[in-house]
């Protein structure tokens, strides 16, 4: 048989390919190998029916916290990524130098949610709540990072660094983490990653001064100091040029760091973010975020159109990472990686980081996860061997 499982009769959304159309997706060997009308059913060896339903690339989020039994944010990553359509996640900085050996060996090493990594910048990570990664400026290691990213090069993607201070900065350390970040990314030549809220500057400006492109802003849309809304509500003349040039401005949803108002006024002056992301962890797992998909159906409700929404997810960050050709696709030859969402109708709570709520009329659902071209059966002990 030419395939090993075939889709048929969704709505392929695919923003890398620009197709928004009927067509059927086949896989075989791990890859996509046909997209086209009315692919045969008697040339697949397993049929999934997708009438009536949407069907995507796999998404990919950005920003999640998956150092489950070490980093007190640690989720298991498959039942609460892959299994919710997330099939390719970045760990935005739970292991630092001293901890990565670790996370790498018993976490990404052996799931099947595809797991890249920022690597923090603080060498322990984040390890507990009680103490900050950087309550000790020593934590910010620069050697220690850059010989960890040359031997594991193949999942680091970058440098994270966070500067909410007392809870994770303290004031002896203050904005030296940042600047070693930036140290340790220039030399293994690699962008940061920073979660900027707070931060020991009166205002971002300072932080988007030292980013340039592919690097990272996560969790755009806080409420806290050190936004992208000035006092008046209005987008920093600083988050513009930053966009400019061509620092990617990202979600990071999380328990603390989305806040309707903020998006909603940032989104009326024509500025929404370039990536979706869901910064999931054990603090949000069960509400507000729940998973991507939830996140993604936040937009909707925002006015975002299905195709945009679905390219934040899929091809945006695909190229964020240097992956297009890969992931974030189902042109031919791409890792087989899909999703079939059913897009519901009815009353649904879209809750923020502070408790208010908006109520949408739809909410993109995940039914069927596939990665590697094999349908992912959580129930069955995923994708086995």
């Amino acid at each position: 048989m030419a395939y090993e499982l075939l889709i048929k009769g969704g709505t392929l959304i695919d923003p890398a390919q620009k197709i928004h159309a009927n067509k059927d997706v086949a896989f075989a060997n791990g890859v996509v190998v046909d997209v086209g009308d009315d692919l045969p059913k008697t040339e697949a060896r397993e049929v999934l029916d997708a009438s009536g339903c949407v069907v995507t690339p796999g998404m990919i989020d950005l920003h999640v916290h998956v150092f489950y039994g070490v980093s007190h944010y640690g989720i298991e990553p498959d039942p609460t990524c892959i299994a919710k359509g997330a099939t390719t996640v970045v760990d935005a900085g739970s292991a630092g130098a001293d901890t990565f050996p670790g996370f790498r060996k018993y976490v990404i090493d052996v799931s099947d949610t595809r797991i890249l990594a920022q690597l923090n910048i603080s060498s322990q990570g984040m390890l507990t709540a009680e103490i900050g990664e950087f309550e000790i400026p020593e934590y910010a290691n620069v050697s220690k990072a850059c010989q960890m990213i040359e031997q594991h090069r193949d999942v680091i993607l970058g440098v994270k660094v966070r500067l909410t201070k007392n809870s994770i900065v303290s004031e002896r350390s203050g904005m030296t983490p940042l600047h070693r970040a930036r140290e340790a990314a220039d030399a293994a030549g690699l962008p940061i990653m920073v979660h900027p809220q707070d931060a020991w500057c009166g205002s971002i400006d300072d932080i988007l001064a030292i980013m340039g492109e592919r690097d990272i802003v996560t969790h755009c849309f806080h409420a806290m100091p050190c936004g992208i809304l000035d006092d008046q509500g209005r987008v920093r003349k600083s988050v513009r040029e930053a966009m400019e040039r061509g620092v990617i401005f990202d979600v990071g949803h999380g328990a603390g760091s989305f806040s309707w108002e903020v998006v909603e006024r940032a989104m009326a002056q024509g500025v929404q973010p370039q990536t979706i992301s869901s910064d999931l962890h054990v603090y949000n797992l069960n509400g507000p975020v729940y998973d991507l998909a939830t996140v993604v159906t936040k937009f909707l409700h925002l006015g975002m159109s299905l195709d945009d929404a679905i390219a934040k997810v899929t091809a945006v960050p695909a190229e964020t990472i240097l992956m297009s050709d890969k992931i974030g696709t189902l042109s031919l030859g791409a890792w087989g990686d899909a999703v079939i969402f059913e897009l519901r109708k009815g009353d649904f709570q879209l809750v923020d980081s502070h408790g208010e709520i908006r109520m949408g009329n739809q909410k993109l659902s995940p039914v069927t996860v596939i990665k590697g071209g094999r349908v992912y059966r959580q129930n069955l002990g995923g994708l086995g061997n």
